[in-house]
């Protein structure tokens, strides 16, 4: 009776601490920003091709560790000539530094399925804290019986900060604004 026991309690504490792996659904996900030109408008584009994993031991996800990776000449603003500007080294050099990177430090729920994400994200060959406000959306298994999670991260990072250094003034304001705005919805697959 005694090694039943042991057995049992090794058994619930291995599932208790059981690590859970996450990879991102592309096609249920989204990368956009939006930046202001000319103080007047705002440009709005996205990037087509990124992945991510997420992995965690929590059921809630505060524990997250969270990987994502933007490829940089996948960017799209609905303008050919502007997306090759952006490609270039007056912004991204995409040739130089295909990628963005960002990998989490905390994970931390602030109440509710309201979470804030914080970590190190890296462009060009700048890496800089940053810090995104999350909605958890829920989990839900979908028709093929996998298990979806859904999350929407919102923030903002200083381009020049970055090195996207491209700016031209007229009139005392800025063509292309500093503060460039990103929302990002994830959906992830649990891993089987």
């Amino acid at each position: 009776m005694k090694n039943l026991t042991t057995i049992l309690s090794l058994a619930v504490s291995t599932m208790a601490f059981a690590q859970t792996n996450w990879k991102l659904d592309n096609s249920h996900s989204n990368v956009k920003f939006a930046v202001e030109h000319l103080a007047v408008s705002e440009t709005e584009g996205n990037f087509k091709s990124f992945d991510g994993t997420l992995v965690s031991k929590n059921a809630d996800f505060t524990d997250a560790d969270i990987t994502f990776t933007v490829d940089v000449k996948s960017i799209n603003t609905d303008n050919e000539m502007r997306d090759k500007h952006l490609q270039g080294d007056d912004f991204f050099n995409a040739e130089k530094y295909p990628q963005m990177k960002f990998k989490s430090s905390s994970f931390k729920k602030v109440s509710g399925n309201k979470y804030i994400l914080e970590g190190d994200l890296t462009i060009r060959d700048v890496t800089k804290k940053v810090k995104f406000d999350v909605v958890y959306r829920g989990t839900q298994k979908d028709p093929y019986g996998n298990t979806k999670a859904g999350f929407k991260a919102t923030g903002s990072i200083k381009r020049m900060e970055y090195g996207l250094k491209w700016n031209v003034m007229t009139e005392a304001i800025s063509v292309v604004a500093d503060e460039v705005n990103i929302v990002v919805n994830l959906e992830y697959a649990q891993a089987k």
